[in-house]
């Protein structure tokens, strides 16, 4: 334990490559625990308020325990940012040897067989497509890793990506002809190699889901597994842990059966002209679903007797489509691979519109173009309760924001920690003097239209006072909209809204223009580190309690009353909590940060609820005046005033 705490001490070895590096107690805490729970194999849960620098007090015992670690971040950018950034600092402070990987979804890396045999087919592309599939062709000549981030030419989600990368079903694995040069296999034996492997969520969690299914797994044993912002991992994990049937899958196939008919098997018209058949009524079965992208119950669909007749014709042509591919197995490895896709499909057609299933939510979603049905368990905690105690390993999980009402009853239950110790370390940030936080007087309710008047009203007064560098975070794209729209007739600051650009170029944009306004929804209330007088407020329009239209969550409603539990305490305020601690988290980032949090929402003074949001806040000043607010606002910006 001693060893542990000198490596943050005044003159530790953490001083020595830090300039200006300072010990925190936080920190040192943090890293005592976890380094207690690793040489213990136990489980263990840290709310690490900001600024407790929570990423060197996992790292450092993580470097210096024994047997492989994984650690695992909310995003591929705070991927990233660990292992290229944080890791090295850590390993030269501690004169480490360990070798580290960096392991990213298959979907991340090119797959040189999908890639030659898109080139085959790719007259079918799209203009912008075969632009994109251009500049995938001229990288692939020359990178080393395969990895799809080094090409900044394309955008993340481009329409090229689903063709030249593999994805569990298409996957040829070791029948793959190009098996040996594979960059997805050649990732996976550098993590194989490896004594930290830096992972997210995504990939954590559908590495665990194929386990579970015997197809393999992608993330090598551990004996430490690490959640970084453990806060999002119980809804990652649900989606995992379930299972879904998408009509993309049933179009992908007849595209690949159509692509084998026109080259190497000109034989097999018949399957080529049932797979288009199959495609013609997934087709047909999105127009019984919203002509909008939404979620919706399932259930309420499965009663209409013209979308189970659609449902009867889909399940018919899909089982034939199996049977004649059936004859010509053993004839080419694509399509054996696409004879068990669909045979995967078929099964997961049957479950996810089984309206008897117990214990889940049955739900769809929609695109455009597609519809992806989904069955989800209602709750996670059994099944990773039975993950985390076999075999007998370490397990961490961290987040700013984990704590609801002053305790963990919430996240433990969630995910069924029976035996986890847990430990609570304030931020070392002095918000008292730092910050204000205001609920302005005399705010209509969240629902009343004279709502959108009031935020027009309260954001102008910030932007004027702060000069711009505001955030404005919205719980609604609809407000969001109106806002803006109405912002950019009264004021002159520029105004950056999301959806109109990626979110790293409105971040650019915003540091670079001081006077700038960034207007944003869901994508923004976390995993944003802005500091010092970069931004000065934040406004919240409302508390982000979950829509009461998602299935998901009505599902997870029902299931509480049920239960004989206040649903509205068990499910809906523990979320809202920690989502609102999230996007006051935006605002102070460092020891010399300052500014004003502001949130338009009456409720945290008038219903009993209130005091529960309120205590999970940082302890700022508070103020119902918005003119102390501004006033403060106001000196940051010109302290002479």
């Amino acid at each position: 334990m001693k060893k542990i705490a000198s490596v943050f001490a005044k003159e530790g070895a953490l001083a020595t490559v830090i300039p200006g590096f300072s010990p925190r107690d936080a920190q040192t805490q943090m890293a005592t625990a976890v380094h207690s729970a690793i040489k213990n194999k136990q489980q263990l849960i840290v709310e690490a308020g900001t600024g407790t620098g929570k990423t060197f007090a996992y790292l450092v015992p993580a470097l210096m325990g024994s047997g492989k670690a994984i650690i695992s971040t909310g995003t591929k950018n705070l991927q990233e940012q660990l292992f290229h950034r944080d890791l090295p600092v850590v390993k030269d402070a501690l004169g480490s040897y360990k070798q580290t990987a960096l392991l990213k979804g298959r979907s991340n890396y090119l797959c040189k067989h999908r890639l030659s045999q898109a080139a085959i087919s790719n007259t079918l592309f799209e203009k912008d497509t075969l632009h994109e599939f251009t500049q995938v062709r001229r990288w692939a000549s020359t990178t080393q890793s395969g990895d799809i981030g080094e090409l900044k030419s394309i955008p993340e989600n481009a329409k090229v990506i689903p063709f030249v990368t593999s994805t569990v079903d298409n996957c040829l694995g070791k029948e793959c002809p190009d098996y040996d040069e594979c960059y997805l296999v050649k990732a996976r034996g550098e993590a194989l190699e490896a004594d930290v492997i830096v992972v997210n969520h995504h990939l954590f969690f559908a590495d665990l889901a194929l386990k579970d299914t015997g197809f393999g797994e992608l993330i090598p044993e551990a004996d430490t597994i690490i959640f970084d912002e453990a806060h999002q991992i119980a809804d990652i994990a649900s989606e995992y842990f379930g299972q879904q049937f998408s009509t993309r899958l049933l179009h992908d196939s007849a595209r690949d059966i159509y692509g084998l008919f026109r080259t190497t098997l000109k034989d097999i018209e018949q399957v080529d002209k049932t797979a288009k058949k199959l495609a013609s009524i997934a087709t047909d079965m999105r127009s019984f679903f919203p002509e909008k992208s939404k979620k919706g119950k399932l259930k309420e669909i499965l009663y209409d007797d013209n979308f189970v007749q659609g449902l009867s014709r889909l399940s018919t042509t899909l089982n034939s489509l199996v049977t004649v591919l059936k004859v010509h197995i053993g004839r080419d490895k694509e399509l054996d691979n696409i004879y068990e896709r669909l045979v995967q499909a078929k099964a997961h057609l049957k479950d996810v519109t089984d309206i008897n299933t117990e214990g889940v939510s049955l739900w769809y979603e929609t695109t455009p173009r597609q519809v992806v049905l989904h069955l989800t368990p209602l709750s996670i905690a059994d099944k990773f309760n039975g993950i985390v105690t076999q075999p007998l390993r370490t397990w961490i999980f961290t987040s700013a924001t984990l704590m609801v009402d002053n305790g963990f009853a919430h996240f433990a239950e969630h995910m069924g920690l029976q035996k986890a110790k847990t430990l609570a370390l304030e931020s070392p940030f002095d918000y008292h003097n730092q910050a204000m936080l205001c609920v302005p007087h005399y705010l209509p309710e969240p629902s009343n239209f004279a709502m959108k008047e009031t935020l027009l009203r309260v954001s102008m007064e910030l932007i004027h006072a702060a000069q711009g560098r505001c955030f404005l975070l919205f719980t609604s794209h609809a407000m969001l909209r109106d806002v803006a729209a109405a912002l950019a007739e009264h004021i002159d600051n520029e105004l950056l809204v999301q959806g109109t650009t990626t979110k790293q170029a409105l971040l650019d944009s915003y540091i670079a223009n001081k006077e700038s306004v960034l207007l944003a929804t869901g994508a923004f209330w976390e995993g944003v580190d802005v500091r010092g007088d970069d931004l000065l407020c934040v406004l919240i329009d409302k508390l982000p309690f979950a829509s009461p239209d998602d299935p998901l969550l009505q599902a997870k409603i029902e299931d509480a009353q049920k239960r004989g539990k206040n649903s509205f305490m068990h499910v809906q305020l523990p979320q809202a909590v920690i989502t609102l601690k999230q996007g006051a988290g935006r605002l102070i980032r460092d020891e010399q940060d300052k500014g004003v949090l502001v949130i338009c929402d009456s409720r945290l003074v008038s219903k009993d609820y209130g005091k529960i949001f309120l205590s999970s806040l940082p302890p700022m000043r508070r103020t119902r005046d918005l003119s102390k607010a501004t006033q403060f606002l106001t000196q940051l910006v010109d302290p002479k005033v």
